[in-house]
């Protein structure tokens, strides 16, 4: 199968799960035979551009029409099977939907957050979940709020984008690829078209270091922003070590808005160690070393890569209740769960996780099977595929039938 990604790489100066699984994919599909080629921009280059190229860049997020024209050209020379669609955000826009429309090639794409519902793509305001703009033709709390960045002015371009491309969006992608049930059922109860949205978990690659005693640390490895429950955290381990601690540190890894916080916080203590961004080797020996992974967002997650990884070395997580946690963590089997947005139950379960070794045990042997069974490699091979051989039989019928894009009104010359 001949697959084109097109992709926008997030910033590298902090850790992107959706960098590293678009990676994954490519060298899985590659490994597997199939010819994977790459259209990408990068967020790394508007450092390097001029003046006059900053400015435009917020001006080309609803639309850049030189990725038009560059992305058709390439499709009819080209001739994919697939184009598989992740990140347009802020270089390459929708538009990379009117190309495939051009050159007559399906389009699926993955899910990786809510941006086709909320302009930030957090479902959140404030640390706390917020579906004002889910079902509105134009978003306009998002800009009031100044939900991305804190800023009005910043939010604009994504919520013009969100408004103008709603429709070329839910008609002109074949397949959309939801990386959780709980994701899916929130876009279905947004008004997105049911029949396009497939649940296709993401995989991991099988980690060579796997726990082989009880662990040494509690970790938490992430973005240290407020989303991801990083304050939520510090307060818990706070109500920990007020009563004697759990035996072992707590090792924060990962880099954010909130970082100069958790220094100062870890600072001169014995219990937290603050250790920065970590490589991917270093990510995988420290998830292996810990007793217990630790996930507490306060957003109502798509997904969760790093939970997965936890199960893949056979490591239990300590998890918030909702969003895909719920169904990534069998609670009391592969992990515990606690009372989202709650600093005591966070607590409680990490005292519970650190305290009983033989339960932490199975648990981690129940969470590896879980790995095995639904996130590995083979796995998420297979149902790839199959979802790409899906999308291409499902545009192949529209066209035998003459529901081709311009016939659903998605092809035009904008």
């Amino acid at each position: 199968m001949h697959i084109l990604v097109v992709h926008n790489r997030y910033a590298s100066a902090q850790p992107s799960g959706e960098n590293k699984v678009v990676d994954q994919e490519v060298e899985l599909l590659r490994a597997a035979g199939h010819r994977v080629e790459m259209f990408e921009r990068r967020s790394d280059d508007i450092g390097a551009m001029s003046l006059l190229a900053k400015v435009a860049v917020p001006l080309r997020v609803p639309w850049n029409p030189a990725v038009r024209t560059e992305l058709a050209a390439k499709l009819r020379t080209e001739r994919p099977d697939v184009v598989h669609v992740h990140n347009v955000f802020p270089l390459l826009s929708p538009a990379v939907l009117a190309a495939c429309a051009d050159a007559g090639v399906p389009a699926v794409a993955t899910l990786h957050n809510y941006t086709q519902v909320c302009p930030p793509g957090t479902l959140q305001r404030d640390g706390r979940p917020c579906t004002e703009c889910v079902g509105s033709a134009v978003p306009l709390p998002a800009v009031r709020h100044g939900c991305y960045r804190g800023s009005r002015l910043a939010t604009v371009p994504l919520a013009v984008s969100l408004s103008a491309n709603r429709r070329r969006w839910w008609s002109g992608v074949e397949r959309f690829f939801c990386i959780s049930a709980a994701q899916r059922d929130t876009l279905v109860r947004a008004g997105m078209p049911a029949e396009r949205l497939a649940v296709k978990h993401n995989f991991v690659p099988d980690p060579e270091d796997r726990r082989a005693g009880d662990g040494e640390h509690l970790l938490y490895l992430g973005r240290l922003a407020e989303a991801k429950g990083v304050r939520l955290l510090m307060a818990a381990w706070d109500e920990i070590a007020a009563s004697g601690g759990v035996g072992v540190p707590l090792v924060i890894a990962g880099t954010g808005p909130l970082e100069p916080e958790v220094t100062a916080w870890a600072a001169g203590r014995d219990d937290v160690r603050y250790v920065g961004l970590y490589d991917t080797a270093e990510c995988r020996k420290a998830i292996a070393r810990s007793v217990a992974v630790v996930a507490p967002s306060t957003w109502l997650e798509a997904f969760g890569l790093v939970v997965v990884e936890a199960m893949a070395a056979g490591v239990p997580v300590v998890a918030a209740g909702h969003g895909a946690f719920v169904e990534l963590v069998d609670d009391g089997v592969t992990g515990l769960l606690h009372k989202p947005g709650e600093s005591a139950s966070l607590a409680s379960c990490i005292r519970r996780v650190a305290a009983e070794p033989d339960h932490n045990r199975e648990m981690g042997r129940a969470a590896r099977l879980r790995y095995e069974q639904g996130f590995s490699p083979a796995v998420g091979l297979d149902r790839l595929v199959d979802e790409y051989r899906t999308a291409i039989a499902e545009r192949s019928a529209q066209t035998r039938g003459g529901d081709t894009p311009a016939s659903r009104g998605d092809g035009d010359n904008r």
